[in-house]
């Protein structure tokens, strides 16, 4: 059976303690007395659980704290990456028109290169010049002495000067055209490294980003598990404190009950006579569908069987529960099957759960020492919350609601009050034969 359950089952199992008290003839004192001191227990209990409901608050709160802030950090990661791939995708845009400028400037290297080639001829033509006429391009002394008049003279200096011009300038623009070549590769060179250089750093912070995004994810995804157990605990905790304040309510009308025990005694004779024709009623109209067992035989003692059938599953360990550990005696049948009250008591809780299915709890008082009785998986329940029953009485019928296979009763038997260790669970044997 899971936790949850078994808590609710166990600790309703000791509701309604000064009911069975109040219809009892034990010495008047003994019991007010101990009623008293379960109402105590009871308060000490619920304040130990409210401060326990308010710890999970806590740890609740700061863990959703925890989660906001992770979200705004995601957030803002996201944006983060989302900018940072603008950037790259700038930045791979500027690469490519680098890349274009780059590819531009090499025809434009091209053609410095083809204009560079022809000075270049050029010059070796002024060299072989230079060389024919004695390693001077021009013999000046040639120039004046040719000179037919003073004007021709004019005009032989006037084309020397300019042929020795002609020779400077192209020396000139090759300087020019090969600084211009240099700084063009070294310009574009630099900006594509600087461009590439960009790019790689975003890429590393865009790595980087998401490597923090996936830690925080991986935290969030902790913290999650962490308030669903939290949450889980506070919900275990609620239904413990809800029970105990039913219980605390039916130890306040117990102490009542015990101070009206003479009147209470004849209600309860009232009451019984009025279930036993119910009861009648109820076997009456379950036998008219499918095979129907009849009630177990009334044993001596305090305690009888609470239904015909066989042992499928004994009290003790056992591998296919939750903790290993079985807490009652399983008792199977097919058919119609009445369930019995194994004792006199009072319902403590009659209810459906989600584990247990339809489920009753009785609590019994023999001899001054409590006693409760746990009934689970019937298909229907014959009484309610704080109802008065006698041992023998039809209290419901066997089924397989809740987690059950098949159809059978899942029966358990206490001593004393419940502890969260069920240390007070016992063997049914102990009490009852079957």
């Amino acid at each position: 059976m899971k936790r949850r359950s078994l808590l609710s089952i166990t600790l309703a199992s000791v509701l309604g303690i000064g009911s069975v008290l109040a219809y009892q003839s034990d010495a008047f004192a003994s019991k007010l007395s101990d009623l008293q001191n379960q109402k105590k227990n009871v308060e000490s209990k619920s304040s130990t659980i409210k401060s326990d409901i308010n710890e999970k608050d806590q740890g609740i709160k700061e863990i959703q704290g925890k989660q906001n802030t992770l979200e705004n950090e995601l957030a803002s990661l996201d944006i983060k990456i989302a900018t940072t791939d603008e950037q790259i995708q700038e930045k791979q845009q500027q690469i490519k028109e680098a890349q274009q400028a780059i590819d531009k400037l090499k025809t434009e290297i091209s053609v410095l290169k083809k204009r560079i080639e022809e000075r270049n001829q050029l010059l070796d033509q002024r060299a072989r010049a230079i060389q024919t006429n004695g390693g001077s391009s021009v013999n000046f002394l040639d120039v004046i002495l040719g000179s037919d008049s003073f004007a021709d003279l004019l005009d032989r200096m006037s084309a020397v000067t300019t042929l020795v011009n002609a020779d400077k300038q192209i020396i000139e623009e090759q300087k020019k055209d090969q600084a211009e070549l240099e700084k063009k590769q070294a310009d574009v060179e630099k900006k594509l490294k600087t461009l590439e250089e960009m790019q790689a750093k975003l890429q590393s912070m865009k790595i980087e980003m998401n490597q923090q995004k996936a830690r925080k994810n991986q935290i969030m995804k902790e913290l999650g598990k962490q308030k669903k157990q939290l949450e889980n605990d506070k919900l275990s905790l609620e239904e413990e404190q809800s029970i105990l304040a039913a219980q605390k309510s039916a130890i306040e009308k117990a102490i009542k009950l015990e101070k009206d025990r003479i009147a209470e005694q004849e209600r309860l004779a009232k009451q019984r006579q009025r279930q036993r024709q119910r009861q009648q009623q109820s076997q009456h109209s379950y036998s008219g569908g499918g095979s129907s067992s009849g009630t177990p035989p009334v044993s001596s003692g305090s305690f009888m069987r609470p239904a015909q059938g066989y042992i499928s599953s004994e009290f003790g360990n056992r591998s296919f529960d939750a903790d290993g550990f079985h807490s009652g005696i399983d008792i199977a049948k097919g058919g119609t099957v009445p369930i019995v009250a194994a004792g006199d008591g009072v319902v403590t809780r009659s209810y459906f759960s989600s584990s247990y299915g339809n489920a009753i709890f009785i609590t019994h008082s023999v001899n001054g020492q409590i006693y409760t009785t746990v009934y689970a998986h019937m298909s229907s329940r014959l009484v309610g919350d704080s109802t008065p029953v006698h041992k023998g009485q039809i209290i419901g019928y066997m089924g397989s609601t809740g987690q059950a296979y098949g159809q059978h009763l899942h029966f358990e038997f206490y001593v004393g009050p419940w502890t969260a260790s069920h240390s007070n669970a016992v063997n049914p044997r102990n009490y009852i034969s079957f």
